[in-house]
Parts: structure tokens; C-alpha cells; sequence
């Protein structure tokens, strides 16, 4: 029997990445983060066999990352980064030898791919918006020293989570050419996003090594709102243009066939609801004819490779679990191919997919999937592994609003004792749209929470992913209605199975499980305690997000059509009956969920007498990041549970 998890367990388990295939070999290369004495990470590249055998291939001279091996298999372009600079290309042979960096970029490099048939890459990069040259942005990253200038805009999408884009940067395209050592820039008057959270995955090239297609945003207004659809534009550089698909709002992730005949990309329909299915649709390049593969299925597709010309890999969101499955180009129904846990980022390999595979009692890994039967190739954390106490979780089903079947998963303490009574905690997910999977979570640990001595739950209510469009959108207008009566009814029947204490109960939750814990607040009085992070508290106050589109559809209507709407699922609103002890947790550079939002539920409950404590993050966002700062996230979150049940 092991010991139980501890916060300081998360931070000394190593982090495992995308593999990505060698082609021609049995073999992967990995990215592997861990975090060294001062506390920073520090990313490594490992090769990975499928006998489970591993080396390093990069020094800790650097922090390396974002692997990419040559169409052949001979080389492999990665990001470097040395301590404070900015990260940049670097390629090495995979026989043996140093890696070399191929850009001096000012503000570093985000993304690499290699173009095939050429001794050259296509690397995305970060430019200032008013110094769209590499020579402009070099001269203003000297003068602005660090120092963000003041920000004068017009822009309705101006922040995104905890970055500017109004003065700020956008990823630019680069050619690289490794004989000449040329960087060729593709996009000098480029003033439009390739992609909203990052460029990887946003961008293909040709099998010929002629086109790079891309995402864009093309939406008529800039900078109104986002709406990425599909470019392409000559590896030599030339006019970018736009491809002539299907009518979307958003389009995903192009990836080529190996005979470079077939596109297959990702759609949504629904404007401003990020929730809309995601339904992959293949693309004749030469005839411009589509098909919408995934038309009538009820799930969401992420992560597509092709495995050959005809058929594709994918992973999705399927009732708490993410599944690999494989669909043909024909048509037909997607086939699962994992079932247990969460599996995604498939690759290709020799027959064989390579993908990562995790679950809530075990840290993502590296496995393989063929025929149906899944392995874990790789063990990075076995020796601490083999120290730690970690309970499955257990998956079980109760009835909740609306007579609906709802799915939970629970994780019981190290030494669980049934014929004793125990404390609850309801670990409540944000998005609303999201959904809890069985899978290890970084931040919000349902182990660590655990082994505190807790019976957690996870619930996933109403609204969920995972479950089905119908249920997704069932909470639209209505926030807090049927995912609280779903909190509640889970609570009834954990108690109805005789051992969890009434008098010890506490709920959690950040972003939108933030607002449900603190909704649930102003209905009841049965928890002992309740924790808020980065949680909406006022519906109103969401307008000053980074990303307003869709707010009037998710409150219930908008502000300057139907204020009473909008107050009537807001907590703010509703706070007369709130005596449940609460710890508010914020970042000031959050953008998503404003620092206001924490800091006047705080400021409410202290006027009227609730025992409520602040914890508030000058240099993080909506996510605590730094190493430092999640330990003490632990140490408040535990110890105000520790405090009041």
C-alpha cells in the first residue's frame, strides 16, 4: 500500500507531451517537461521505442519542445529555448550529433513544420501588429524593454485569456531554408489571426512541398469577431488565398492525404457558441467537392490524422471518456478504438497508432493502440508512481433534473472505509461546456483533494460535453437551474449510501464551476464550505471579458433588452440567503473571468458577515501556473476545507 498524493507530488512528475512518429521507424520522439530547482520548467526530448526503451536527445542546456521529424526520419526540428530568451528553430540529426539553431527571430518561434522534397521548414512566429517586419519588431522590442505601451483600440476582441492582442503580437509565416540559412518572411502585411490559442494544428503543408494551408480570420470586420476559415498560399511566398469550402462560422485543423488529393478540416455552424459540434468534412482539392463525414454524429471530433489516402484516426469526448476512433473517407459510422480512460493526439505509426493515454489515477503516458488493444509503451513516472496510493476513480450514474440519467465520477480517500461517514466535496468543472473526463487533471486534482481525507465527486451535469448535443445545450439562458438541481441530486444520493457525513460537506469549483458553487450558495445552506476560483459572480459583469459574442444566448438576454433576464441566474443578484463560508481565489490577469468578479463577491460577503478569505494572484490569470503560486493555491484550498468541514 503506497502514501497518499501530495500537491508537491504533482510538481515532481514529469509531464509527458505529443509524441510524434519518426517515420520508417518503431520509434517516437517526445517532449518531457519537469519542473528543475528554481522551479521553472524544463522540457526535454526523448526517443521512445515501441519496446519501451528510451534515451534523451536533447541537453539540459535548454528547454526543448514542439518536436518535428523530417518526412524521411532523418532529422528532427524543435523549439529551444535558453534561459530568459525567446525560443527558437533548432534542428538535429537523429543518427547522432549537435542540434543547430536555424532562427534568430526577436521574439522567438511558435511553431515548425518541414516541408517535404526540400531542405526547408515553415515556421510560424510572433510579430508586434503595428512592426510587421522582423527589423521593426527587433527595434521595438529594445525600446519597450518589457514595458507594455498604452493601448488605444476600437477592437471588440482586444484580450484573449491572459494575453493582448490589441498591441500586441500576431504569429507570422517564415520559410526557413537550411542550406542557405535564408529566412524568407511569407506574411509581411499579415494583421489577422492564424489561430486564437496557438498555431499548432493550424497549419498543413502540401505532400509536394508547394502550398502551405492554413486558418485565418476573415471575418468582414476585423478584429469584430473570429471567424477562421481556410487559406492557402505558395511555399515561396505569393498572394494568400482563400479556399473555396463550405459555408461555416469556424473551420479547423486542415490536414492533407499523402497523395495530396484530399483536404480533410473541421466545421462548426453555430456562430458565437463555442460548444457547436465540431464535424469533420473532406475536401476534393482538385474538384472542390465536400462531404460532411460526420453529419449525423451526436459527438465532437478533435485531433484528425489520415491513415493513408481513405481514412482517418481522431479522438473525441464520449460520456467522461475521450476515444479514439476511425472513420473512412466513404462515409459511414465512426469505429471506436480505446475504450477505457482518455486517449488523443493520435499519430500514425507502423501499424500502429501512437497517441498519449491517461486517466484520474494515472498521469498521461505514451501508448499504442492496434487493433483495438491498447498499451502503455512508455513509464517516465513509474519510480514515483510505484510509491503512491491512487484509487481508481469510480464512474456512477443517478437520476438528476428532469428525471435524467447524470454520469459521476468518484474518487474515494487512501484507507476509504465504507462502514464509516466521510466528507464530501463536489469538484464542480467549468466552461459550462466542458465536461469532466476520466483523466489526470494538473491543477484541480481530484487525488490530491482526495487524499486530504475527502470523498470526491465530479459531476457532470447538465450543459456537460460529452453527452450528446441536446444535453450541451440544455442550460442556455438558464445557468443555474438544472446543473444545480443536478449538484443536489448527487449529493442526495451519495448520501443515500450511508457514508458521507451530512454535517461535513463543501463544494469547489472554478470559472463556470465558480459561478455554480457560489449560485448554490445563495439556495442553500447545507455545505460547510465553498471555494471560488476565477468564478463568475455577476452576468453583467461578464461583458467585460475578452470574448463578449454569445453572452446574451448563454444569460438568458442582454443588458440593454432585458436587465431581468439577465439578473435573474447572476449570484450577485441573489445574495440575501449566502451564509456559506467561502474562500475567493483570483488572478489579476484574467482576462476571461475579470479580477472584479472575485473581488466583489469577496467584498459582499465580508459586508454582510460571511466568513469568506481572499487569495488574489498579481501575475497570473485564469489558470495558476507557477510552480510557487499552485502550492499555495493547495495550501489555501485544503486548508479553508481542513478549516470549516
Amino acid at each position: 500500500m503506497g502514501r497518499p498524493i501530495t500537491p508537491q507530488d504533482l510538481w515532481t512528475l514529469q509531464r509527458v507531451g505529443q509524441p510524434e512518429h519518426v517515420p520508417g521507424t518503431t520509434s517516437v520522439v517526445v517532449p518531457v517537461v519537469h519542473y528543475d530547482g528554481d522551479d521553472k520548467p524544463h522540457s526535454t526530448i526523448h526517443m521512445l521505442d515501441r519496446d519501451g526503451s528510451t534515451h534523451a536527445l536533447t541537453s539540459d542546456d535548454r528547454s526543448s519542445s514542439d518536436p518535428a521529424p523530417s518526412p524521411d526520419g532523418s532529422h528532427m526540428a524543435f523549439l529551444g529555448k535558453t534561459d530568459d530568451d525567446p525560443p527558437q528553430v533548432y534542428v538535429m540529426p537523429l543518427g547522432g550529433g549537435e542540434a543547430e539553431a536555424v532562427t534568430d527571430l526577436p521574439l522567438g518561434a511558435s511553431f515548425v513544420a518541414w516541408v517535404p522534397g526540400r531542405r526547408s521548414l515553415v515556421v510560424a512566429a510572433p510579430l508586434y501588429r503595428d512592426h510587421p517586419s522582423v527589423e521593426s519588431t527587433a527595434e521595438e522590442k529594445e525600446s519597450r524593454d518589457d514595458k507594455m505601451p498604452p493601448v488605444a483600440t476600437e477592437d471588440r476582441v482586444y484580450r484573449h485569456w491572459k494575453k493582448w492582442l490589441a498591441g500586441a503580437t500576431i504569429d507570422h509565416l517564415f520559410r526557413v531554408d537550411l542550406d542557405s540559412g535564408d529566412v524568407i518572411h511569407l506574411t509581411p502585411d499579415l494583421d489577422r489571426l492564424i489561430g486564437l490559442d496557438g498555431v499548432e494544428g493550424s497549419i498543413a503543408v502540401t505532400p509536394d512541398g508547394t502550398t502551405i494551408i492554413f486558418t485565418l480570420d476573415d471575418y468582414p470586420e476585423p478584429w469584430e469577431h473570429m471567424r477562421f476559415s481556410l487559406h492557402s498560399m505558395p511555399v515561396d511566398g505569393g498572394a494568400i488565398t482563400r479556399i473555396a469550402t463550405g459555408e461555416s462560422v469556424q473551420q479547423y485543423r486542415p490536414r492533407v492525404s499523402p497523395d495530396g488529393t484530399m483536404l480533410v478540416y473541421g466545421v462548426q455552424y453555430e456562430h458565437a457558441y463555442y460548444a457547436d459540434l465540431v464535424r469533420i468534412v473532406s475536401h476534393h482539392l482538385a474538384t472542390g467537392t465536400e462531404q460532411v463525414l460526420t453529419a449525423d454524429w451526436d459527438r465532437s471530433a478533435a485531433g484528425w490524422e489520415y491513415i493513408g489516402n481513405n481514412e482517418i484516426v481522431f479522438h473525441a469526448e464520449d460520456e467522461g471518456h475521450v476515444r479514439l476512433y476511425t472513420l473512412s473517407l466513404d462515409g459511414g459510422t465512426p469505429m471506436p478504438q480505446t475504450s477505457t480512460g482518455s486517449n488523443h493526439g493520435a499519430r500514425v505509426g507502423i501499424d500502429c497508432f501512437w497517441h498519449r493515454h491517461e486517466s484520474m489515477s494515472l498521469p498521461p503516458e505514451v501508448a499504442i493502440t492496434s487493433g483495438g488493444h491498447t498499451s502503455i509503451v512508455s513509464a517516465f513516472n513509474a519510480e514515483l508512481l510505484s510509491e503512491l496510493e491512487l484509487p481508481p476513480a469510480e464512474e456512477i450514474r443517478f437520476e438528476g433534473a428532469d428525471s435524467a440519467q447524470i454520469q459521476a465520477f468518484v474518487v474515494e480517500p487512501p484507507g476509504f472505509d465504507a462502514s464509516s461517514t466521510w466528507p464530501l466535496l463536489h469538484n464542480v468543472h467549468g466552461g459550462p461546456h466542458n465536461g469532466v473526463m476520466d483523466s489526470w487533471h494538473w491543477r484541480w486534482n481530484p487525488q490530491v483533494m482526495a487524499a486530504a481525507g475527502h470523498v470526491v465527486a465530479s459531476v457532470n451535469f447538465h450543459g456537460s460535453s460529452s453527452f450528446g448535443d441536446t444535453f450541451t445545450r440544455s442550460i442556455r439562458g438558464a445557468w443555474g437551474d438544472l446543473p444545480a438541481r443536478d449538484i443536489e441530486a448527487a449529493t442526495d444520493h451519495l448520501l443515500s449510501l450511508g457514508h458521507i457525513d451530512e454535517n461535513r460537506m463543501a463544494i469547489a469549483g472554478g470559472s463556470y464551476g465558480g459561478y455554480l458553487v457560489t449560485w448554490l450558495t445563495t439556495l442553500t445552506d447545507r455545505y460547510g464550505a465553498a471555494i471560488c476560483h476565477a468564478g463568475v459572480t455577476d452576468l453583467l459583469g461578464q461583458y467585460a471579458s475578452d470574448h463578449t459574442e454569445g453572452r446574451d444566448a448563454a444569460m438568458g438576454g442582454s443588458a440593454w433588452e432585458d436587465m431581468d433576464a439577465v439578473l435573474r441566474w447572476s449570484p450577485l443578484a441573489h445574495t440575501h440567503d449566502i451564509v456559506t463560508p467561502t474562500l475567493v481565489i483570483h488572478g489579476e490577469l484574467d482576462y476571461r473571468v475579470v479580477i472584479d468578479q472575485g473581488l466583489a463577491l469577496y467584498g459582499v460577503l465580508k459586508a454582510k458577515g460571511v466568513p469568506s478569505r481572499l487569495v488574489y494572484y498579481g501575475d497570473e490569470g485564469h489558470w495558476i501556473e507557477d510552480k510557487g503560486n499552485a502550492l499555495l493555491w493547495w495550501d489555501e484550498f485544503l486548508g479553508w476545507l481542513g478549516r470549516w468541514v
